[in-house]
């Protein structure tokens, strides 16, 4: 009995070190293949890192602001007589754009005409009576007074219906009418806006390090997807004297020509504060940086030897770059690459470092420093 138990042990002590020694010859031969096996090379596409001449500029989101902007108002309390304008309409400076009802103020005025008329008369009979003692010269203090009083109450009067006829206090567009015929208006009541839309502001702001680098009357370039395609060029115009404390910004005003009235007040805008000074940089495509929290890497083509064969192929060299500002595909790099050197343009995460590639760019992308994609 213990024979047979210690035969069967030892049987399967043998079956057991037979599959063992099977595995491990497999995974070898599997090990070996893959070790003298080559992985076929990527295809990539490419481009030069180019030297241009690149005018800095400074970029910044700003606010359409109208030069002159108000909301037409009533001064005086009164009925709506006439409605003189439409909604949108350009208007001059002093263009008439409501009457109210004066109705009563005319009626006022003739009363406090005839007032002043009886009261210069008083003032002449006092003067002619004076001369012989008649009257006394307190009489004609007196009647002078009053003249003067009339006279006052009637130009009061004449006010009071000159602020009846509500008129545009300078040129501009109108907005949406906010008043109706037969309507009473309070004093103060709003009428119709009223905007200057050329020229036309447009406020912006940039960091307190970039403010040595601003000059009044520096060009400024504003681009808004309400106008896609168009460029307004102006000028700026007013730096604040004063950094915001809780941005640490510098507030900036830009004036520029609207003759199209395509911005409008409240409208925000692309703004390029354009630098006079040209510099020499080194550019590539934006796609061809990969982007991570240890810092930015770019591909490098290189033609090397292969270490076995000898062959000369192309192998991806990573190095890592210092990037500067942007403009249209394009970015700058201040440091790690040279004029000349090719780099990979797309595709960059899923590469590694010592890669081997075939370069095809019959589908590379068409970079370019202002693009204007067509509407999908």
């Amino acid at each position: 009995m213990i024979k047979k138990i210690l035969l069967t042990f030892v049987g399967l002590l043998l079956v057991a070190g037979a599959l063992a020694g099977l595995k491990i010859w497999q995974f070898q031969t599997m090990f070996a293949a893959e070790a003298n096996s080559a992985q076929p090379p990527a295809t990539i596409t490419t481009a030069v890192v180019q030297q241009n001449s690149w005018q800095p500029t400074l970029n910044a989101v700003g606010s359409v602001v109208a030069v002159q902007g108000v909301t037409v108002s009533a001064e005086v309390a009164g009925m709506v007589k006439r409605i003189v304008f439409e909604s949108g309409a350009n208007v001059r400076a002093g263009q008439l754009l409501v009457e109210l009802d004066d109705a009563v103020e005319q009626a006022q005025l003739r009363s406090a005409i005839a007032s002043a008329e009886l009261a210069q008369l008083n003032l002449k009979r006092v003067h002619d009576l004076r001369p012989r003692n008649m009257v006394s010269q307190s009489d004609v203090d007196s009647a002078e007074a009053q003249a003067k009083q009339a006279n006052a109450q009637v130009d009061n009067i004449r006010a009071v219906i000159a602020k009846k006829s509500i008129r545009a206090p300078f040129a501009g567009r109108l907005g949406i009418r906010q008043i109706n015929l037969g309507q009473f208006l309070d004093s103060g009541a709003a009428i119709v806006t009223l905007q200057t839309l050329d020229p036309i502001y447009v406020d912006f702001a940039l960091p307190q390090q970039n403010f040595s680098q601003l000059r009044a009357g520096i060009a400024i370039r504003v681009n808004s997807d309400a106008a896609p395609g168009q460029t307004f060029i102006g000028k700026l115009s007013v730096i604040s004297p004063e950094v915001d404390a809780l941005t640490r910004t510098v507030r900036l005003r830009a004036a520029l020509t609207n003759p199209d009235g395509r911005l409008q007040p409240g409208m925000y805008a692309n703004v390029a504060a354009v630098l006079p000074n040209q510099e020499q940089v080194l550019m590539i495509p934006a796609t061809a940086v990969l982007y991570a929290p240890y810092g930015d890497s770019v591909f490098v083509v290189e033609e090397k030897p292969d270490e076995k064969t000898g062959a000369i192929s192309s192998t991806l060299v990573q190095k890592f770059v210092q990037l500067g500002s942007s403009r249209g595909d394009f970015i700058v790099v201040n440091s790690g690459l040279t004029a000349g050197e090719t780099v990979v343009s797309t595709g960059v995460f899923k590469l590694r470092n010592g890669m081997k590639v075939l370069i095809d760019n019959k589908l590379a992308p068409n970079f370019q420093l202002a693009p204007k994609p067509a509407n999908s």
